[in-house]
């Protein structure tokens, strides 16, 4: 699949046009694996891992947790990746519908900024893996240090960088065939340290797992508070990706390949990448003594030198995955938008690395000390009554039925609202936010988790309805 270039519908550039017929050819395999990357990092295990002895739940009660959240976050996405598979159209300019032509840069520029600082941290972290096969290879250590990071490390953050413009340089056939790759072969690799396990585990494996499923305390109470608060987790987890879905599914063959898609990419990923969680945290538990959930600590005690390469160019591919679904393309597609006619795909990407390559820099030696998350979740946060919004936008107001040309018009058409701004969903969309904002910086409402995310996008919703019937 190549990004074609021609003139847009009432202008633009490549990156936002609607895709043509020959471009749309994702089966549901593609979008399977869209969901296996962004599982399959290292904080998306380690998350999973803890889930089954944090919560103070039986483990089949987590297991249920996360085939609901699932089935739930599926829902969601086959919602907002509807209008992206039938028109062919990215998200920020689907939230023209709903925003007006102007103001839909507001919600795309939060969701590009959120995406371009964590598409500089996984770059980082990803260069982490990369740094561990240099060392495992050459037994090169330590040196000296420049922002917080040694000669090896700059080189395998340089390397990192470089081949992420690479993949994206090539257009959106490259993305697709990297995540095709990198989805089955991190399974792989995961059952094969479930295997070695398995074997230092002298067969107690199946035993210690089974006893993971015991909790002698549990009450109805404690049983149920804690699968909310999983279902919360996983919800929160998958938010940034249910907004944008459509920058997606625009390139699926059709909805029965979407739909399929996100169905074996959600429940039955989640429950097979859990059980593989499940069983390597068991098997660790066994060998080493402790309940270890992150993998990358569990590969070092093995003391394996293959096994050590094997997991770096795993998690490798696991980080550089997750960074093409969740942060390069949200941020590509929110930097064209805001000068369509000027910023085309690859100088949206070159922009995104820039600001990647800086993010990741200085992560360690400065940003991760500043304490820039809260303002980053903030704007995150701000996002989730977007989505509501432009869910009763396009189902309950419009049935289904955009005027493609005019979401491409700025200066009449449809979507312009007079002044490019649609003011019931721009108020709905401010009393909204003022309630997710203020879930990430008062304590009292801490105690959503998850859900606050949910709470807003509803709310958001309910708001745009009733002003927009008014």
């Amino acid at each position: 699949m190549t990004l074609h270039t021609e003139t847009p519908i009432g202008g633009g550039g490549d990156t936002l046009n609607p895709v043509t017929a020959s471009e749309k050819n994702w089966g549901w395999f593609a979008i399977f694996n869209i969901w296996a990357n962004d599982v399959q990092s290292l904080f998306g295990y380690s998350l999973v891992a803890s889930l089954f002895i944090s919560f103070g739940v039986s483990g089949w009660t987590a297991f249920a947790a996360l085939i609901c959240a699932g089935l739930f976050v599926m829902f969601l996405v086959n919602l907002s990746g509807a209008p992206g598979e039938k028109y062919g159209i990215p998200y920020p300019v689907l939230a023209r519908a709903s925003l007006g032509t102007q103001g839909a840069k507001l919600p795309a520029i939060l969701r590009a900024i959120v995406a371009v600082f964590w598409y500089g941290v996984q770059v980082y972290f990803a260069s982490t893996a990369v740094a561990l096969l240099i060392r495992s290879l050459t037994g090169i250590s330590g040196g000296t240090e420049v922002l917080g990071l040694t000669g090896v490390d700059w080189v395998s953050f340089v390397i990192v960088w470089a081949f992420h413009i690479v993949i994206f340089w090539r257009g959106m056939d490259w993305v697709e065939t990297f995540l095709n790759i990198a989805g089955p072969f991190v399974y792989l690799v995961m059952i094969g340290l479930v295997i070695v396990l398995w074997q230092k585990a002298d067969g107690q494996l199946l035993n210690a797992a089974q006893s993971i499923f015991v909790e002698p305390d549990a009450t109805f109470l404690t049983e149920f508070n804690g699968f909310v608060a999983i279902v919360g987790t996983m919800v929160a987890y998958f938010a940034a990706v249910m907004i944008n879905f459509s920058d997606f599914s625009r390139y699926a063959k059709d909805k029965p390949a979407m739909v399929l898609g996100n169905l074996v990419g959600l429940p039955f990923n989640m429950v097979l990448f859990s059980a593989l969680a499940l069983l390597t945290t068991a098997g660790a538990a066994v060998v080493y003594g402790e309940a270890i959930i992150n993998p990358t600590e569990i590969v070092e005690r093995t003391d394996s030198v293959l096994l050590s390469v094997i997991a770096a160019i795993t998690f490798f591919a696991a980080t550089v995955g997750i960074n093409l679904v969740a942060n390069f393309i949200p941020a590509v597609n929110g930097i064209a938008n805001l000068a369509p006619r000027k910023i085309n795909f690859r100088l949206a990407g070159l922009i995104t690395s820039g600001f990647a390559f800086v993010i990741g820099g200085l992560w360690t030696s400065f940003i991760a000390n500043f304490g820039i998350g809260g303002f980053v979740n903030t704007l995150g946060a701000t996002l989730a009554p977007i989505y509501g919004i432009m869910i009763v936008d396009y189902y309950m107001l419009r049935r289904q039925t955009l005027d493609v040309a005019g979401l491409y018009d700025e200066v009449g058409g449809p979507y312009r609202f007079g002044n490019g701004w649609n003011n019931p969903a721009v108020v709905a969309f401010a009393i909204a936010a003022v309630f997710s904002v203020a879930t990430v910086w008062m304590p009292a409402l801490a105690v959503l988790s998850g859900y606050a995310w949910v709470i807003g996008a509803l709310i958001g919703g309910a708001l745009y309805y009733v002003l927009a019937k008014r």
